[in-house]
C-alpha cells in the first residue's frame, strides 16, 4: 500500500484564500443598488461600502453618495485620487482610491455600486473584481419606479429609461445577476450573500492588487 502525505491528500487550506473580495454592484436606474447595500450594512456583513464622490447634491436618504465641489472632485483628479470616474447627466462621479487600499490592506471585502459603464471601467483596472448586475423584472418596473420617484420631468424620465435600455444589454458582460423583485429585497440581499459566500470558496480566486 502506498502511503500519501497529509499534506498531500487534504492541500494546502490558504490555496483557497484570494484575499479580499473587490464586489461591484451595478445595473440600471432604481433597481436599488443602495437599499441593498443599506441591508448588507444592517446585516453587519464584514466590508468596506465604498461612498461614490459626486458633485451633484446628495438625495435625502442617500448612504453611499458623498457630495464634493468641482474644485474639490478636480483636486482628485489631479492627485490621480480616482479608481474610475465618469460624468452623467452633467455631474461627475467617482470612486475614491485611498478607502480602498486601505480597506484591502486590512483584509476586508469592498463592496461599491457604479454605474454600468463605472463598472466594465473597474473590471479592466482590476480584474479580480465580482461584477454582479442588479435589475428589476421588466422594463415596464424601472419606468414605474422612475416616475415614482417624483424627482424628474417627462423629459429626463425618458432619458433615464433609455438609459436603462441600453445598460441591460449589459447584462452577458457581469459575472451575476439577481432580479430585485418589488417587496422582496431580504430575498435579494440573501441573493447577494450566496454569491459573496460562492466567490470566497472559490478555487483560484486571484488576489486584488490596485
Amino acid at each position: 500500500m502506498t502511503s500519501t502525505s497529509s499534506s498531500a491528500t487534504t492541500g494546502d487550506a490558504g490555496a483557497t484564500d484570494g484575499g479580499p473580495l473587490f464586489v461591484v454592484i451595478s445595473g440600471p436606474s432604481c433597481a436599488g443598488k443602495d437599499s441593498v447595500l443599506g441591508a448588507l450594512r444592517e446585516r453587519h456583513y464584514p466590508a468596506h461600502f465604498t461612498v461614490t464622490a459626486t458633485t451633484r447634491p446628495k438625495r435625502e436618504g442617500e448612504s453611499f453618495i458623498r457630495s464634493v465641489s468641482e474644485s474639490g472632485f478636480a483636486e482628485l483628479l489631479e492627485n490621480n485620487g480616482l479608481l474610475e470616474h465618469a460624468e452623467v447627466y452633467g455631474h461627475h462621479y467617482g470612486v475614491p482610491k485611498a478607502p480602498l487600499r486601505e480597506a484591502i490592506e486590512g483584509g476586508q471585502d469592498i463592496i461599491m455600486r457604479v454605474d454600468v459603464q463605472g463598472a466594465a471601467t473597474i473590471k479592466k483596472l482590476v480584474p479580480a473584481t465580482v461584477l454582479i448586475f442588479l435589475t428589476l423584472a421588466s422594463v415596464a418596473e424601472i419606468e414605474a419606479r422612475l416616475r415614482s420617484r417624483g424627482e424628474d420631468d417627462e423629459t429626463t424620465v425618458q432619458r433615464r429609461l433609455k438609459a436603462a435600455v441600453r445598460e441591460l444589454d449589459e447584462l452577458p458582460k457581469f459575472d451575476y445577476a439577481v432580479v430585485n423583485e418589488r417587496d422582496r429585497l431580504d430575498e435579494t440581499v440573501d441573493q447577494i450573500e450566496a454569491i459573496l459566500l460562492a466567490e470566497r470558496c472559490r478555487i483560484g480566486r486571484d488576489k486584488v492588487a490596485l
